[in-house]
């Protein structure tokens, strides 16, 4: 292990957090992965709690706009993430639904769900919870503004709706283009209005805009950012 893994994983003060934040389809999970694996942290996709919730109301058949109902839903919810090399384990209630989280119609009640501030508090305890001991990479849309302000990196990854469409159809082998530029523009308008921890940017954040740029590009920006605040630390 390198001096800076040791100093990320087991530094003299708060072992190092870095939040990486940003809209849908921004490549978050991408980025935040090669992030972790190169700096030895574990790499948390706080997203997939939303997704975990959502799946869990759909299947009890609750209104997605009930947040009476969503809370009362949490009081016996248990999520839970597994680091692993391929990404992330999500036990919902001790069941794996890692597979089942990608679905479109999943993702769609996750951006609902979202909205509620009810939910996104009980979420932020779960998500501080995760990454209390630090050493960890955790990525969202209100990481660095509401579960770790005081994050020692914090990072903002945006591109236009048009960009993060394709990137989106690509993934998802969608038809067609115009739906998923058409259901980013929605998630985007949730996300950026709600009144509860609304996506923007956090005042000492580090903007990248990856619409032109490649991910090795967009890797190596962040790395340097991380290897910065890693020498500042030694």
């Amino acid at each position: 292990m390198s001096a800076q893994q040791e100093t990320a994983l087991s530094g003299s003060g708060r072992r190092l957090i870095v939040a990486i934040d940003g809209p849908a389809g921004a490549g978050k999970s991408t980025v935040a992965s090669r992030i972790a694996r190169r700096f030895g942290l574990l790499n948390l996709e706080t997203g997939a709690m939303y997704r975990a919730l959502a799946f869990k109301a759909l299947t009890h058949k609750l209104p997605l706009d009930d947040a009476h109902a969503l809370e009362s839903l949490t009081t016996d919810t248990v999520i839970r993430l597994e680091p692993g090399g391929d990404g992330n384990r999500v036990l919902l209630d001790g069941q794996d639904v890692t597979t089942t989280l990608r679905q479109p119609e999943i993702t769609e009640a996750a951006s609902r769900v979202s909205v509620h501030p009810v939910i996104r508090r009980w979420m932020v305890e779960q998500q501080r919870s995760l990454g209390a001991e630090g050493g960890v990479v955790m990525e969202g849309r209100d990481i660095g503004t509401a579960v770790f302000p005081d994050a020692q990196v914090k990072i903002f990854l945006d591109a236009t709706p048009e960009a993060r469409s394709e990137r989106r159809a690509s993934q998802t082998g969608a038809a067609s283009a115009t739906q998923t530029l058409e259901e980013i523009r929605r998630r985007d308008e949730r996300d950026r209005t709600r009144a509860e921890s609304p996506l923007k940017p956090a005042p000492d954040a580090v903007v990248i805009d990856s619409t032109f740029l490649p991910l090795e590009e967009v890797l190596a920006r962040i790395e340097a950012v991380v290897q910065r605040r890693l020498d500042t630390s030694l």
